[in-house]
């Protein structure tokens, strides 16, 4: 069906206001991170009178954003990489055998998306707190904790979606696997993870996001030196100023690696999540 003037012309608008809409926000962080303090705090202006890098150089040393990077990128790639891991092994399992349980288990794996975040912050608190107590194992203010509750996070959903394309992969290279005198391990390295590649990528980025703007649970449960990038951004606020060129020069800095991966795997991701809907 051929699209009609009407049409197209309603779609370049559409596309016009939503390029708009992501522009103009991105030019204001992009130029308030080059202006000086002072011309920030005189007004806002959308041509800047003069353009510095020095917000760049000065926010490292306002406050330990490095520290706070390597505590995200630490946290961060642990969380996704056990998130992808534990996921494929339950997404195969679920995919491939009919056992007792399996119904509730993917009712439950889905009802935990359906509640808030804030409503499991008391309770995660709390059993982290009584593990230390009973265990002597501290979870709070420690990057472990953070891990396992980005994990809590992300699971679920990533089960759920490799379940789905799982169930897209023809168990006939199982059962041709099986004559080879193959393991299910080996089955499921050697065969079925190169085919879900792109449903391990979207999984992978979806626990990378996830966990790496996280502000609600890093702020409750991390301390001076565990605190994440989300939550140390707010160290650029003091009693008596708020550096607002530096605090854009920062949420610049730290957003290029992350935008630049997604860009990179665009098409993995967008191919998985397509695929693990579809099927």
């Amino acid at each position: 069906m051929r699209e009609t003037v009407g049409e197209k012309i309603f779609r370049i608008i559409v596309l016009a206001g939503l390029t708009v809409f992501v522009a103009v926000p991105l030019y204001v962080m992009v130029t308030t991170s080059l202006k000086p303090l002072g011309d920030v705090q005189a007004g806002f202006s959308w041509i800047p009178s003069r353009l510095t890098i020095t917000p760049f150089i000065e926010m490292w040393s306002t406050v330990p954003l490095a520290k706070y990077f390597m505590n995200s990128l630490i946290v961060t790639t642990v969380a996704t990489l056990f998130s992808v891991g534990v996921a494929t092994l339950a997404a195969y399992a679920v995919s491939r055998w009919r056992f007792r349980g399996r119904g509730p288990f993917m009712t439950t794996v889905l009802s935990t998306q359906m509640f808030p975040g804030v409503l499991f912050l008391l309770p995660l608190y709390l059993i982290f707190v009584n593990i230390d107590a009973t265990f002597g194992v501290p979870l709070v203010g420690t990057r472990i904790g953070l891990i396992i509750t980005y994990l809590t996070f992300s699971l679920p959903f990533a089960i759920w979606m490799l379940v789905g394309y799982f169930d897209g992969i023809p168990r006939e290279l199982d059962q041709a696997g099986k004559v080879d005198g193959a393991s299910n391990l080996t089955i499921l390295l050697r065969i079925i993870l190169p085919a879900a590649r792109p449903g391990i990528v979207a999984v992978a980025i979806y626990a990378f996001m996830t966990a790496w703007g996280e502000v609600l649970f890093a702020s409750v449960l991390t301390t001076e030196e565990t605190r994440t990038l989300a939550v140390g951004l707010r160290q650029y606020a003091t009693q008596t100023n708020v550096y607002w060129n530096q605090v854009l020069a920062a949420s610049l800095a730290v957003s290029i690696p992350v935008v630049v991966g997604f860009l990179m795997m665009q098409k993995n991701f967008v191919a998985g999540l397509t695929a693990g809907a579809v099927k």
